[in-house]
């Protein structure tokens, strides 16, 4: 809350917090979307087109968070070919605004809940060992799910070729109760 202090007997009256709306990304989008991922450092940044395409053909499997109208948070995701049991979380991006408040696990659970077959037993993604956000909130979503989680690296330094870039380490969770997917709690 910003502006004036209030005094002990004045009655302190916050701001409902809209809570966002959770939905699948349509190519209007993409270019708010890759505005969104710039600012959201240390994410790698994708060309424009990227974002495109993936509001067109993978909207499916990714999760747009709307809340006044503007795109506060994003997650791109995709079936890797041939391991249909597998959700592969790419890019994981929340507003500065939208931080701390769960909403990057709220997206990830949504997309989980969009399984209605129980077919993705394992979300797997990668993150480097310096953003420990992202450690932290998928070490965090496997804790609740009740699910297993296993790193190992999956591409080393050396392979981004000229690019200074760190590892990248896989995270993979599961496999993930299927009951918990549709967002039952564990007992």
């Amino acid at each position: 809350m910003t502006g004036t202090a209030i005094s002990r007997t004045e009655r302190q009256v916050i701001p409902r917090r809209e809570h966002p709306v959770l939905e699948k990304p349509a190519v209007a989008h993409g270019a708010e979307i890759h505005d969104l991922v710039s600012r959201c450092r240390p994410l790698d940044l994708n060309s424009r087109y990227a974002y495109l395409l993936l509001c067109a053909h993978f909207r499916d499997t990714c999760v747009r968070a709307e809340s006044r109208g503007e795109t506060v948070g994003f997650v791109s995701a995709y079936n890797p070919p041939g391991r249909e049991d597998v959700i592969f979380v790419w890019q994981v991006a929340v507003a500065a605004s939208m931080r701390g408040q769960g909403l990057a696990k709220a997206m990830l659970r949504e997309l989980l809940g969009r399984d209605r077959t129980g077919k993705w037993r394992f979300l797997e993604t990668t993150v480097s060992p310096s953003n420990t956000a992202s450690l932290r909130l998928f070490h965090s979503l496997a804790h609740d799910l009740g699910a297993p989680v296993t790193e190992s690296t999956l591409f080393c330094a050396a392979e981004f070729g000229a690019e200074e870039h760190e590892k990248e380490d896989l995270i993979r969770i599961g496999p993930i109760p299927y009951q918990l997917q549709r967002g039952e709690t564990q007992r």
